[in-house]
């Protein structure tokens, strides 16, 4: 079994910064596609950034230039670096990877953390 914990959030003002983290544990061989995703209140939930085994990524356009994803394969642990943050940018953020757990490769979602923005 693996989990996936990711920590960070909290209220900012905005133009301020967040970095989210997304820890995985657990009986992991490797760990392949990370992203970040997130859902505000009456939306559905969205891909918000994506980095590969290789970290090659991606970003939905309304935060490219503002978001950073990256991972630490050391750690087992993926980031999202969040600057210049806007209060359309308050949502739950979630942590979704897929990991090799030695039997087969499976998606595993974390609980969630709040990130709000306001002043």
């Amino acid at each position: 079994q693996v989990q996936l914990v990711e920590s960070g959030g909290g209220l900012v003002q905005p133009g301020g910064s967040l970095r989210l983290s997304c820890a995985a544990s657990g009986s992991i061989r490797s760990i392949y596609n990370i992203s970040w995703y997130r859902q505000a209140p009456g939306k559905q939930r969205e891909l918000v950034a994506g980095i590969t085994g290789s970290s090659s990524t991606k970003y939905v356009d309304s935060v490219k230039g503002r978001f950073t994803i990256s991972r630490d394969n050391a750690k087992n642990t993926a980031y999202l670096q969040m600057n210049s943050l806007k209060s359309e940018d308050t949502a739950v953020y979630y942590c979704r990877a897929v990991v090799d757990d030695s039997v087969v490769a499976r998606v595993y979602w974390g609980q969630g953390t709040q990130v709000t923005v306001s002043s």
